[in-house]
């Protein structure tokens, strides 16, 4: 091999083996894994800040209102002071029981008999809607997190397959086995993985934290509601 081989090839095997370096030396389509795991990473991480932080704020807000609510003030008073702008989900089934109620209270239809049954079923109807319509609102791209944790070590793992493959053909195009024709090719491939893992273990441990909080604070809202309706039916039975 002459002396301008030799430099050549000195030169066809420096690589930067920094990150950046492997990303902008990895194949078009190896990149375009990166780019996409990358993007899924921080679209998750966006999720779980808002989710955890809007919990926090609405678990703070359910202890605001439960305190008023069971301060022993007037229902009445509490629901023209709320309004018809409800800014939290406990708020907002207690809202919808009560224009339910009032609805109901307004056409004297409270004092009528087969009323006095059939509406304490509508109140609870109202609230288990308005609860579920306020749980579909929370749980509004929670599903991401578990597509990109399920989803991106596969993602990663096949840009890994597509460097490896890329390494291959940079071996039969060389005739070369040496470790610094190969290395390069495979640390990217290893760095695409890497990156899928990173995408999916904060996605996978995140929903199944945020899931159990949701499902918490679900059953809270579901013991409210029973409280609350339990309260409605026997303000109905007073009246009898």
């Amino acid at each position: 091999m002459d002396p301008v081989q030799s430099a050549q090839l000195a030169g066809s095997v420096t690589h930067d083996m920094s990150m950046f370096g492997l990303f902008m030396q990895a194949d078009i389509i190896v990149k375009l894994i990166m780019i996409a795991l990358l993007g899924a990473s921080f679209w998750c991480w966006a999720i779980i800040f808002d989710k955890l932080m809007r919990l926090r704020a609405l678990w703070q807000k359910a202890e605001s209102f439960e305190e008023t609510f069971w301060s022993g003030g007037s229902l009445e008073e509490l629901y023209d002071r709320i309004g018809a702008r409800p800014m939290d989900p406990m708020s907002a089934i207690f809202v919808a029981a009560m224009r339910e109620w009032r609805r109901s209270a307004a056409k004297g239809l409270t004092d009528k008999e087969n009323v006095r049954v059939s509406l304490p079923q509508r109140i609870d109807r109202v609230m288990h809607v308005t609860l579920g319509r306020e749980m579909d609102t929370l749980e509004r791209n929670l599903g991401v997190l578990a597509s990109v944790g399920s989803t991106a070590p596969f993602i990663g793992l096949f840009g890994t397959v597509w460097g490896i493959m890329n390494s291959f053909q940079s071996i039969a195009n060389t005739h070369n086995t040496s470790l610094a024709v190969v290395a390069p090719g495979i640390a990217e491939a290893l760095f695409a993985t890497a990156l899928g893992l990173v995408a999916a273990i904060p996605a996978v441990i995140a929903y199944n934290k945020i899931s159990s909080d949701m499902d918490r604070y679900a059953k809270r809202l579901e013991n409210f509601s029973g409280e609350f309706g339990a309260i409605l039916s026997r303000q109905l039975e007073e009246k009898i």
